[in-house]
Parts: structure tokens; C-alpha cells; sequence
């Protein structure tokens, strides 16, 4: 059942507005101020109590003093909330990849405890792909960091976040990303929380709903807030190209029994990325006998041992541990092989 806001509810929310004018004033001002202050004023459930008072004289001079019945109001519980996603850009994430983290802040912005339902979009118009929701997890320890197997799993219905007035909680939306994204593509991930006692129109209020046994008044966020998130496909796109010289031992071109084969691996990398870890390996062919020595790497020539520079030869294979390359960025390796 709803009715039109009473007066008291409408004070109410002007000691709301009242408070956060304060609030910001303070903070102009460089003043301090205590961090317990409701974000909605006064807390639900207070009695406001108010006795009037009248004296006079007797005839005979003497003073009497009569009171009022005292008038009780019940300050009713004023529904806000707000949802604010906490990463601080697009999270960048690759084809394929699973268990991405999206970040927020769920803040009861009421003045009174309350249960919310959470609820995770991944589904939504005018992004590039759709991930795959995983799971919604509560941050259980309060770090603001997702640790797998600590933090709770949120099941709507049954742990519902409860807030006492002012109070976050970080909420984390774990989602996979569909393999067939391409770089640069984006994906928005929403979250929603809605208080559980009901939520509408500012000004809607739900008969002694509210916590403290009065109504519940649902303010200026209609008791229903959401945020999103952003991915982001930062993919690296590698092309290898491979070439070969042939010099043989009269100073010619031709490929005959002595003739070294110089190869030149070039490593391309594209996209919006950085390609992490890359190593080359390439396999001695049959029929020749590798050059030892003969590696070079980025014009730099490297040992066939395993120490600190880059290359390395085992007996049959040359590799090169290149490292991370950004995107738009080459290396190049070359090494020699003689025909036998």
C-alpha cells in the first residue's frame, strides 16, 4: 500500500538535504567533521518527542505550571542507495580470458538498516561483446581486493547485503570473455542494487515498514541505483616472417655441400597490447650443422650457453628469450647453419 509522503517524512528529508550541505561546507571550508554523521539525518526509528508548557498566577499569587500531553513522532526510514563502479579506467583483458574482476561500491545512503538486492548485467545494447557472467561476490574481509575462496558468493534472497546508514560494501562482478572478441572492442558490465523493502517514485512510502517500526519513505534515488563497469580487448597480434640467404663458397648464391645459410627471423607485433614472454625457437634443419656462435639478436651477438644473455643453443635448437614487445614494435634474430 502506498500514500502520499507525510510532513514529517518531507522534514525529514530536508535535515537529509541539510546534512549534506553541511557536509560539503565542512569540507570548503577544511574543517573537520564526525565521521559518524548519517548520510540521511536523523536515524530511523527516533522518537521525536515535544510537551508544551503554560504557567499562571492564582488569585491568591501563587504560580501553577500545566503541561501538555507530550506529542510522539517516529522519525520513518528514508530508502536511498548508490552504486559506484571503483575501477579507475576499462580493465584490459584478452580473448578468452576468464575470471575478470569489474569492481564497486554499494553505500546505503538511508538512515536506516537495510537489506539490498544485488543484480549483475552483462547483457547490454551498444557495447562490442557480452562476457559471460560468472559469479556476484560480496567482500567479505572488507580489503577491497577479490580473494577467491575467502570472499562470499552472492546468492540473491539469501545473503542480501545489509547496511546500517552510511555503511559500503564492495561488490565484485567476475565475469569470462568470449574468445571470438577482437582487439580494441569493448564490453559494459552493470551493476544494480535495490533496497529490499521497496523502492519507486521519491516520495513513495510503504506503511510501517520502516526500520524502528515506522513507514519506510523512498527518497531522491528512488531506492534503486546502478553503475557499470568497462573491458576492454587490449589483444598484441604476432606475425613471424622468415627469410634465408644462401653463400656458398665460391662468393655465389648457390646451395651446395659448404654453403652457410644465414636465416633472419622477424618478430611483428600488432594490436593494442604488449605481447609478454615471447621466445623463438627454431629447429636446426637436416642436413646442415649449426654455426656455433652465430645467434644474433637485435644486432647483438649472443653465447650458445644458457646465462644471461638472450640466446641460447641446446644441441638442436636455437631460442631467443625476446621479452615483452609493444605493439607496433619488431625483433629480429638471425643465426647460420652450413650445408653439409
Amino acid at each position: 500500500m502506498t500514500r502520499p509522503i507525510l510532513p514529517l517524512a518531507a522534514k525529514a528529508g530536508l535535515l537529509w538535504r541539510s546534512s549534506r550541505i553541511a557536509f560539503f561546507a565542512s569540507l570548503m571550508a577544511g574543517t573537520s567533521f564526525a565521521p559518524a554523521a548519517f548520510a540521511a539525518g536523523t536515524p530511523a526509528g527516533t522518537d521525536i518527542t515535544n510537551v508544551a508548557t503554560a504557567s499562571y498566577e492564582t488569585p491568591g499569587g501563587s504560580t501553577i505550571d500545566v503541561d501538555s500531553n507530550p506529542v510522539v513522532i517516529k522519525v520513518d526510514e528514508l530508502l536511498d542507495v548508490i552504486v559506484d563502479g571503483t575501477d579507475p579506467g576499462d580493465i584490459a583483458t584478452d580473448p578468452g580470458e576468464t575470471g575478470e574482476v569489474v569492481t564497486f561500491q554499494v553505500t546505503n545512503g538511508g538512515n536506516g538498516n537495510e537489506a539490498f538486492t544485488l543484480t549483475a548485467d552483462v547483457n547490454r545494447t551498444g557495447d562490442d561483446f557480452d562476457p559471460t557472467l560468472v559469479q556476484i561476490i560480496l567482500d567479505t574481509d572488507g580489503n577491497g581486493v577479490y580473494d577467491p575462496g575467502v570472499d562470499e558468493v552472492y546468492v540473491p534472497g539469501t545473503n542480501d547485503p545489509t547496511l546500517a546508514p552510511d555503511e559500503s560494501i564492495t561488490v565484485f562482478v567476475i565475469v569470462d570473455i568470449p574468445s571470438d572478441a577482437s582487439d580494441g572492442e569493448r564490453a559494459e558490465v552493470n551493476l544494480s542494487a535495490v533496497a529490499n523493502t521497496g523502492s519507486g517514485a521519491p516520495g513513495t512510502s510503504f506503511d510501517g515498514q520502516g526500520d524502528g517500526g515506522g513507514d519506510a519513505v523512498v527518497g531522491t534515488t528512488g531506492a534503486d541505483d546502478d553503475d557499470s563497469g568497462f573491458l576492454a580487448i587490449q589483444a598484441a597480434i604476432l606475425e613471424l616472417i622468415k627469410s634465408a640467404t644462401v653463400l656458398d663458397p665460391f662468393g655465389g648464391d648457390t646451395a651446395i655441400p659448404g654453403s652457410v645459410i644465414t636465416y633472419q627471423i622477424v618478430a611483428n607485433v600488432t594490436g593494442t597490447g604488449d605481447l609478454a614472454n615471447l621466445v623463438i625457437s627454431d629447429p636446426i634443419p637436416a642436413d646442415t650443422a649449426y654455426n656455433a656462435e652465430s645467434i644474433i639478436f637485435e644486432g647483438t651477438g649472443q653465447t650458445d650457453a644458457t646465462d644471461a644473455d638472450e640466446g641460447s643453443f641446446d644441441g638442436s635448437q636455437i631460442s631467443v628469450n625476446v621479452g615483452t614487445v609493444p605493439s607496433g614494435e619488431t625483433r629480429t634474430i638471425t643465426f647460420e647453419v652450413t650445408i653439409q
